[in-house]
């Protein structure tokens, strides 16, 4: 040998080789479901945001809704005054723009109404999405977990540390499957 080689020792398939193959494999593998249990949490977390921002804009319109209603009481109110304070030969004027405040009251309390309960569906179907985005996270938790505890198996060539890692890695899928079927 001379003095620029390098000897490189050889593993011929002992022990330790078969158990570095099989933390690679295991490796690959939680890290590929991470990555998708990360992108589903994404996704999840995105719907979550976009129903709550669509209960947020109904609720915007409920609350013009409210305010044109009140709007209109208060044309009521004043008109209702002004019939007081008129002779009673010019009530029917009052009387026609009575009957249509009542009726254009009647139409946006129902438009109010309409958006209260868009409101509350969609806050609940926000609500709905806080199990499997928690289960998501738990999963990914578990899953990277499991890869640095088998990563340390071979680092320290202790082999029970890859049960442990095993343990997490099927904690990690159990969380992602209870989040895909709650979502």
């Amino acid at each position: 040998m001379t003095s620029h080689e390098v000897h490189v020792p050889h593993h011929h398939g002992g022990p330790e080789h078969g158990l570095a193959q099989w933390v690679a494999i295991f490796t690959a593998i939680m890290a590929t479901c991470g990555a998708i249990v990360g992108h589903e949490a994404s996704e999840t977390a995105n719907e979550a945001i976009l129903i709550k921002n669509e209960a947020v804009l109904k609720k915007a319109e409920a609350s013009n809704q409210w305010s044109y209603y009140q709007q209109v009481s208060t044309k009521t109110h004043l008109m209702e005054l002004a019939k007081a304070l008129t002779p009673a030969t010019k009530h029917a004027d009052y009387d026609e723009k009575l009957a249509k405040y009542a009726r254009q009251k009647e139409e946006i309390q129902a438009k109010a109404n309409e958006f209260e309960s868009q409101v509350k569906e969609a806050d609940g179907k926000s609500a709905a999405l806080r199990g499997p985005r928690l289960n998501f996270a738990y999963a990914l938790t578990l899953l990277q977990i499991a890869i640095s505890v088998a990563s340390v198996t071979i680092l320290t060539g202790r082999v029970w540390l890859f049960g442990v890692a095993g343990i997490s890695a099927a904690g990690g899928l159990v969380f992602w499957a209870m989040a895909f079927l709650a979502h």
